[in-house]
This record gives C-alpha cells, structure tokens and sequence, in this order.
C-alpha cells in the first residue's frame, strides 16, 4: 500500500544498553578480531539513537516501517560532501540523520573529511594529519557551491538547534588515524559542546567503528554512548552479534548475496539495528525497505525519501535488472577478497581477559 508508516521524528537506536567500561591497561591496543566483551553488561536504561523502526509488526496486514534516511557526507548528490551546506540540505528535505567522516588534524582538532588528504576536495597535496587547522580552515571545496571543511564542532553547534533537535548524526571513525587519539579528541568535543537539556548528545551520536579495537575506546571514553560496526565482512561482523552496544552497518551488496539471509535473520533475531550503505539505486531501496532494514544510507535522501511515500507492500517485487545482480556478485566477490585481506591486518586475539565495570 502506498503510503507506507515513515516515522519522521524518531532517531533510530533505542535498543542498546549502555556499554560497559574496559579499564584493563593495554587492553584496547590488543583488541582486533574477537572483542570477548559477550558478558556482563550494565542493564541500566537510556535512550540512544537507534530506535525499534524495523521490528515487525505482529499484524501481518500493516505497511512496513521504513528504513530512515540517512544522509552519506550530507546531501552529497546536490552539494560538497562533508559540508554544512550539505548536512543542511540533507535536514531540509527530511532526512533523519547525517552520516560524516571524521579525521584529525596535526593540532588535534576533530574536522569532517572522508579522505585523509585535501587533494580531491581542495585540490592540495597535504594530508589532514599534518596540517594544522589554521591552515586548513580558510580552504574552498573545488566544488560548487563553494564551501570550507567544518570541525566536528561545527557539526555538533550546528544540530544543537531546536528545530534540529530530532536529527542524529553517525560518525564513520576512519582507520588511518590513532585510534585512542580519534577517540579521546572526539570525546573531548562532545563533552565540550553544549547540548539541548532534553536532547543529550548520547542519544543522538553513534561512533561508527570498523575495527573491533575501538569498542572499547569508545566505552571507555564516551560511556554510553552507541556504536555500530561498518563492515562489508559477515564473518567479521557475526563477533557483535551478541555485543549489546554494537549494532551493524553493512556493505549492502553483502547484505544481498550468498550469506546475507542468514545475517540478517541472525541480526533481526538479536534485535540488531541494522544500516545499509551506499544505496542510492531505486530498486535496491526497495529491497531494503522489503527487507525492514533500520536505515539506509544514501547520497541522495530526497529520493529515498520519495521512495518510501510511494512504496506498494503488497506490490510484486521489482527484482533487480541482470546488470544490477552482476554489479551486486562483482562487489560481493571484491568484498570477500579485501574483506580476508583486511581481516589479517586486524587479525588477532586478546591476551588477556577484560575487566567489565
């Protein structure tokens, strides 16, 4: 039925608990393939971004929930990605949440970059990690409409308006920066930008990690706040499963192809939120929106948006054109082969067992 429920105000990820705290000295420079973090979790409540969109409903005949709209590097199909022209557009036409890339400068200021240098934004040769932010900051996008690289800060001062209230923003943590610097700096601009009372910052912040590593940075720096993995390995990602305060953002085509079933009955049953990312072709908004995924991750939220008001459930699924499977089996087959690639370089295990408080 057209017109399918959209909930348009509620931010996504209520279903965790608060993360427990990792105080083991040299813990966090071990963790990698397996986190052992499966015990002993605080049960206290709080509300945190993700929230109970996709659960089945009991009744067989209701329109699915939709998956939320999430903004990838803002609206990044009509302006400079990473941009607050970009994440304002993106709040403009509805989107539920940003989704931004974060990297650090050389003096320590958190900025929003999906690349690690300045050269396909601002055309120059410099990484981000040797920059200071004097020298970053008065920089152009070589897109139009011109813009400058916002700080996390800026973000944050941006989203602690009233009338933004209900918009939540993922951070996609990248993996070539230090992980307890990225994470300990992100903290300390959290905690050093003032948030509405009614709207806290760990209800409308995820830390997107890629590496099991982080988890328990973020537990111990930012307690209570949420995480979810980004991945494109099942294998990898089946560790969180029982993680209580990791959820799943997945590589759609993964989601799609041989063992992606099996996950997401594996994740639903858990009560997992689940994300897909990048989607931004009709049909496989459609298979997420079929699939009762929690959000989707997606250049342009305008469409998806218009896809979710116009869904039929009771609709024969439009399968994908041959063009589209090929296109899904080839990121499949390149995801498994960099999916084993990076699973060596993170590969590992604890030596030691964790102290959770």
């Amino acid at each position: 039925m057209a017109g399918s429920e959209v909930n348009e105000d509620t931010p996504l990820l209520r279903r965790f608990s608060t993360p427990p705290v990792f105080t083991q000295s040299g813990y966090s420079e071990h963790m990698s393939d397996k986190t052992n973090l499966e015990s002993q979790y605080s049960t206290s409540s709080y509300t945190s971004p993700f929230s109970t969109m996709s659960t089945k409903s009991e009744d067989s005949s209701r329109p699915p929930r939709m998956p939320q709209a999430i903004a990838h590097r803002g609206y990044k199909a009509k302006y400079p990605e990473n941009t607050l022209a970009a994440f304002a557009g993106a709040i403009s036409i509805g989107a539920h949440a940003v989704e931004t890339d974060v990297h650090i400068t050389k003096d320590g200021v958190v900025v929003l970059s999906h690349d690690n240098t300045l050269n396909r934004c601002f055309s120059r040769p410099e990484k981000i990690i040797d920059c200071d932010w004097e020298f970053i900051a008065p920089l152009l996008t070589t897109e139009e409409p011109k813009q400058h690289m916002p700080r996390l800060q800026d973000l944050l001062e941006f989203l602690a308006a009233e009338e933004r209230k209900h918009v939540w923003v993922l951070l996609d943590i990248k993996l070539d920066n230090n992980p307890e610097d990225i994470i300990r700096l992100i903290a300390a601009t959290i905690t050093s930008t003032p948030a509405l009372p009614s709207h806290p910052w760990s209800q409308r912040i995820v830390l997107g990690c890629w590496a099991a590593k982080y988890v328990p940075l973020v537990a111990e720096y930012l307690p209570g706040f949420s995480c979810t993995h980004i991945g494109f390995s099942l294998s990898y990602a089946r560790q969180f499963l029982h993680q209580k305060n990791v959820g799943f953002n997945m590589l759609l085509p993964i989601l799609m192809a041989p063992g992606g079933k099996n996950f997401l009955h594996d994740a639903k049953k858990a009560q997992k939120p689940i994300l897909a990312w990048t989607v931004n072709q009709v049909r496989k908004m459609e298979w997420c929106i079929r699939r009762e995924l929690d959000g989707v991750i997606t250049d342009d939220p305008k469409l998806f948006l218009e896809v979710c008001r116009n869904y039929d459930s009771k609709a024969m699924e439009r399968g994908l054109s041959w063009r589209e499977w090929v296109d899904v089996l080839r990121l499949w087959v390149l995801a498994t082969i960099f999916g084993w690639l990076y699973r060596n370089r993170f590969a590992g295990r604890t030596r030691s067992q964790v102290q959770v408080v």
